[in-house]
């Protein structure tokens, strides 16, 4: 009786046992802390065998290419997948469709070129997204629908030239945006409409060399937007006054400015409104005109403005006299003209007179 309450007793231990060691070769699985590492194992493509009550799944650094259709229907429970570090270049439609507790999504580091309309299918409670140094060309309005939770997205060091005007707009709870390192060169108005609660905007390292005046206006939130290293050689003081937020810092160091005297005026507007910092200010350089390349804005405002300024007036005082002689010499004209008509009068009269 005692061998046989043993046996029973020992039955669940050897079950699971051997259940925690229901794992793929090359992974090690924790079901104590529901953590699964395949790290660095050289898998082609994802592993069979995942401990059905994985929390957080690591697959970087392999050699996966393709994320099929409804991945992962074994392992629902997943709240974090690590993928970067691949060659992963096809996300097949609804690949995450079954993680409906997913909150943290790594693909950043693979060759990911396109993102399909159903690239977001079933990520609905997603709060952190990374796509960064892929292979992106742009945003389709479509491939983010679904992502109503998201806070941070990662766009960073892609090759996105054109962002369509709704890519966004499912993300009304965003918070950070990374679309640094790529190859924009304008910004469409309207494609930000939707972040009202965008904290930070990282638009450094692209090709911008414009901004429409609105197009920061719906960014009611922000309170870091860097421009750096662009390709802005000026800038409109309403397209910042716009951003109606208690305080914003903005970063424009390593553009290459027209350091001309409408330039200044916009600079010193902009640093007189208490909401707004330009952290870098006194990092700015001019790239022309080219007897000031490479100088320090802040260095030489003061002087270019005034120089500016003499001449605007030198040239009115000029205009001014200009006018008032040719009025003075019409005058005189004038003057003669009737004076000689009355002299003609005069002499007209006298000669009748003496008839």
């Amino acid at each position: 009786m005692k061998g046989f309450l043993f046996l029973f007793l020992a039955v669940p231990a050897v079950c699971s046992r051997s259940h925690s060691n229901w794992c793929e070769p090359g992974c090690e699985c924790r079901r104590d802390v529901r953590l699964t590492i395949c790290s660095a194992a050289f898998f082609t493509e994802l592993p069979a065998r995942v401990p059905s009550n994985t929390e957080l799944l690591e697959l970087s650094h392999n050699r996966i290419v393709v994320i099929p259709e409804c991945s992962f229907n074994k392992n629902r429970k997943l709240r974090v997948l690590l993928l970067q570090n691949n060659n992963i270049s096809v996300v097949q439609d609804g690949a995450f469709s079954l993680l409906e507790f997913l909150q943290k999504l790594d693909l950043s580091w693979n060759l990911i070129s396109s993102l399909g309309k159903g690239f977001s299918l079933g990520l609905a409670f997603l709060r952190e997204l990374s796509l960064a140094h892929n292979s992106l060309s742009s945003l389709d309005s479509s491939s983010f629908m679904h992502l109503d939770n998201l806070q941070k997205l990662n766009l960073s060091y892609n090759s996105i030239l054109t962002i369509q005007v709704r890519s966004f707009a499912s993300m009304s709870s965003l918070r950070h945006l990374h679309l640094e390192g790529n190859r924009l060169t304008s910004l469409k108005s309207g494609i930000f409409s939707m972040l009202r609660s965008l904290e930070l905007l990282n638009l450094a390292d692209n090709f911008i060399n414009e901004t429409q005046v609105g197009i920061f206006k719906p960014l009611a939130s922000v309170t870091l937007l860097n421009l750096a290293n662009n390709h802005l050689t000026t800038v409109h003081f309403k397209t910042f006054l716009s951003l109606h937020t208690y305080s914003t810092h903005i970063l424009l160091e390593g553009n290459p400015w027209n350091c001309d005297c409408d330039l200044q005026r916009v600079f010193r507007k902009l640093r007189s409104i208490q909401r707004l910092f330009l952290d870098d200010y006194y990092n700015l350089t001019c790239a022309e005109p080219e007897v000031l390349r490479d100088y320090r804005l802040s260095l030489v405002d003061t002087e270019l403005c005034i120089a500016e300024t003499v001449t605007v007036l030198i040239i009115t005082v000029t205009v001014v006299i200009t006018v008032l002689a040719a009025m003075l010499m019409g005058e005189r004209k004038r003057k003669r003209k009737k004076r000689r008509k009355h002299w003609t009068q005069q002499g007209q009269l006298s000669d009748e007179s003496d008839y």
